[in-house]
């Protein structure tokens, strides 16, 4: 079953040593572009050009821009 989910941050989370069980920091994607989730891979660096108050459908393999709506 296909789901739209909405993300509206433009970069990743992070998580600091001391909130996990970590000895360095952990960045947790925010934008839902990731290869591989939950974890930042760089993919948000497109949503940086997005305009506030714009939802951008993107492809299934998350790379490009397929459709922009207004006003949502």
């Amino acid at each position: 079953m296909a789901r739209m989910v909405r993300f509206d941050r433009d970069g990743p989370y992070k998580i600091e040593p001391g909130q996990v069980p970590a000895d360095k920091p952990i960045w947790v994607c925010g934008c839902g572009l990731t290869k591989n989730p939950p974890f930042c891979d760089g993919s948000h660096k497109p949503c940086r050009n997005e305009q506030p108050g714009t939802l951008y459908v993107y492809d299934k393999d998350r790379a490009t821009v397929v459709e922009r709506r207004d006003d949502v």
